[in-house]
C-alpha cells in the first residue's frame, strides 16, 4: 500500500471514529441532563457503586487479547475464533462470579436492593465478550464506519428506553435498562454489518501465542484503571466532598474534548502501525505525523479553554463552581500532551513490544504513586500540580523506547510540536483579557472563540506551519469521500 493510500485511509477512519465518539457523547450528554431531571441522585449513586466492579472486570475482556489480534500481522480465522470462544467462557465465569458475589456486594454497601441490580447490570460483561472479537476485526480491517452506526444506534435507542422508563417511575432500573439496551443493540448491529463469523475451530497453541503478547497489555490496563481512581479516593478520604466535586468538575471539560480526539487517534493508529510493523521508517513517519497533527489540533483547544476557564465555568456551571477553574486549567495543560503519549505507546504495541509497554506502565505508576504520597498531605491543589508533573515525566518515559526502536527521540518530538504549542499559548494570552470587558459572559465567550480561531489559523497560514498545510490539503478529499460513503 502506498504512503498516500495509507495516509488517506488512516485519516478517513479517524474521521469516522471521531464522528462516532462525538455523536455518542453528544447524545449521552443531552440524555444525562434529561434523566437528571427525572431521577433522584440516589439512582445514579446506585449505578456508580455497581459499575466500579463491572469496569474493572471489563478490563479482562477489552484488554489484551483483542489488541493481540490487531497486532498479529497474519492473524487468521483460527486466531479470531480461538479468542472468541475463550472470551465467551471467560465472560460467563466472570458473570457467574458477580452473580454469586452480589449479596456480599450489597452487604458491603448496606443496600440489599443492589443484589439484583448487580446481577442484571453484570450481563453487560457477557454482551461485551460477544462483541469484543468483532470490534477487533473492525479495527484490524479499518472499517471504523461500522462503529459509527453501531454506537449511534445503541446510544439513541438506549436514550429513548432510559427516558421512557424514568418518566414511568422505574428509578434505578431505567439506568440499568439503558446500559443493557445500549450494549445489546451495539452488539447486534456489529454482528449484522460485519461479515466475520466464528468458525468451529480452536487452538490452545494460537491462544497461548496471543496471550504471551496480550497479558502484558491486560496487566498494564489494570494498573492504569486502579491508578486513575487513587487520587479521587484520597481526596474523598482526606478532604471534603466539596473539594472532590471541584476537582472532578475541573476534569469534565478537557476530558470531554480529549476523549473524543484521543480515542479516535488511539483506535486507528494501532492497526495501521501493526500492518506496517516490518518497515520502521514508515512506522516512525506515522508516529511523527500523528504527534505533529494531533498536537496542532489539540493545543489551541486546550490552551483556549485554559485561558477561557473563568467565563466558561461562570456561564455553564454558574459562579458557585468558580473554585474548579484552577483545576480546569491544570487538566487542560496535562490533556494537551496526551496524543504524544498515545502515538508513542501505539508504536511500541504495534512493534510487538508489549513487554516494554508493561515495564513503562510499572515505572510510571511507581513514580506517580511516589509523587502522590509526597503531595497528598499538602492539599488538593498540590495533588493536581503533581499530576501535571507526572504527566510531563510520563511523556519522556513513554518516548524513551522509540529513541532506539524508531530513532525518534523525545527531543525530536518536542521540536515537532513546539511551533503549534507556542502559537496556542500566544493565542490564549491574546484572548484572556477579553473576560474583563463589561459585557455579558456569553458575548465574552463568543468573542474569545472567534478571535482565538482567527489568530491561530491566521498565524498558522502566515508562518506556513506544516501541520496546518497538511490538514488543509487532506481535509477536502477526506470529507468528500466520507460524504459519498454515507
Amino acid at each position: 500500500m502506498s504512503n498516500e493510500s495509507v495516509r488517506t485511509k488512516t485519516l478517513t477512519n479517524m474521521a469516522w471514529r471521531f464522528a462516532e465518539r462525538c455523536g455518542a457523547q453528544g447524545v449521552a450528554f443531552v440524555v444525562s441532563i434529561v434523566l437528571a431531571r427525572l431521577l433522584a441522585p440516589e439512582a445514579y449513586g446506585t449505578i456508580a457503586l455497581v459499575t466500579v466492579f463491572t469496569q474493572i472486570l471489563n478490563v479482562f475482556i477489552d484488554s489484551g487479547m483483542g489488541s493481540a489480534l490487531i497486532q498479529k500481522k497474519d492473524a487468521d480465522d483460527l486466531d479470531f475464533s480461538s479468542v472468541f470462544y475463550f472470551n465467551i467462557v471467560m465472560c460467563t465465569i466472570l458473570y457467574i462470579g458477580m452473580f454469586l458475589a452480589s449479596p456480599w456486594i450489597a452487604n458491603f454497601y448496606n443496600d440489599e436492593s443492589l443484589v439484583w441490580v448487580v446481577r442484571v447490570l453484570s450481563l453487560t460483561l457477557v454482551i461485551s465478550g460477544v462483541k469484543n472479537v468483532q470490534q477487533s476485526y473492525v479495527s484490524k480491517t479499518l472499517q471504523f464506519k461500522r462503529f459509527f452506526f453501531a454506537t449511534l444506534g445503541g446510544t439513541i435507542g438506549a436514550a429513548i428506553i432510559g427516558i421512557a422508563l424514568a418518566y414511568k417511575g422505574f428509578g434505578v432500573w431505567a439506568l440499568v435498562a439503558q446500559q443493557i439496551f445500549n450494549a445489546t443493540v451495539d452488539t447486534i448491529i456489529l454482528w449484522i454489518t460485519v461479515k466475520w463469523r466464528p468458525k468451529l475451530m480452536f487452538s490452545f497453541t494460537r491462544l497461548k501465542g496471543l496471550f504471551s503478547y496480550g497479558w502484558k497489555l491486560l496487566a498494564s490496563a489494570l494498573l492504569e484503571t486502579v491508578y486513575n481512581n487513587i487520587r479521587q479516593l484520597i481526596i474523598g478520604k482526606l478532604y471534603t466532598a466539596e473539594s472532590l466535586a471541584y476537582y472532578n468538575r475541573g476534569k469534565m471539560f478537557p476530558n470531554l474534548i480529549i476523549t473524543n480526539i484521543n480515542s479516535s487517534i488511539d483506535s486507528v493508529l494501532m492497526p495501521v502501525m501493526s500492518a506496517e510493523q516490518d518497515d520502521k521508517t514508515r512506522v516512525k513517519n506515522m508516529v511523527r505525523r500523528s504527534i505533529k497533527t494531533s498536537t496542532y489540533v489539540m493545543a489551541p483547544m486546550m490552551m483556549g479553554l485554559a485561558f477561557m476557564a473563568t467565563p466558561v465555568v461562570r456561564f455553564i456551571l454558574t459562579d458557585k463552581w468558580l473554585p474548579c477553574v484552577p483545576f480546569l486549567s491544570i487538566f487542560c495543560v496535562t490533556s494537551m500532551f496526551l496524543p504524544i503519549t498515545t502515538a508513542n505507546l501505539n508504536a511500541i504495541k504495534a512493534m510487538g513490544r508489549s513487554d516494554l509497554f508493561l515495564k513503562l506502565e510499572i515505572v510510571k505508576k511507581i513514580m506517580g504513586v511516589t509523587v502522590l504520597l509526597l503531595t497528598m498531605w499538602h492539599g488538593v491543589m498540590a495533588m493536581a500540580y503533581s499530576l501535571l508533573f507526572t504527566s510531563v515525566m510520563s511523556q519522556i518515559i513513554n518516548s524513551w523506547p522509540n529513541r532506539k526502536l524508531l530513532n525518534y527521540s523525545y527531543l525530536s518530538q518536542l521540536k515537532d510540536i513546539l511551533p503549534g504549542i507556542l502559537l496556542a499559548v500566544f493565542m490564549g494570552a491574546c484572548i484572556y483579557p477579553i473576560q474583563f470587558l463589561p459585557i455579558p459572559v456569553i458575548f465574552v465567550i463568543i468573542i474569545q472563540v472567534v478571535l482565538g480561531a482567527a489568530i491561530y489559523i491566521g498565524l498558522s497560514k502566515l508562518f506556513k506551519l506544516e501541520a496546518f498545510e497538511y490538514l488543509f490539503d487532506m481535509s477536502k478529499p477526506i470529507f468528500d469521500r466520507v460524504k459519498r460513503e454515507i
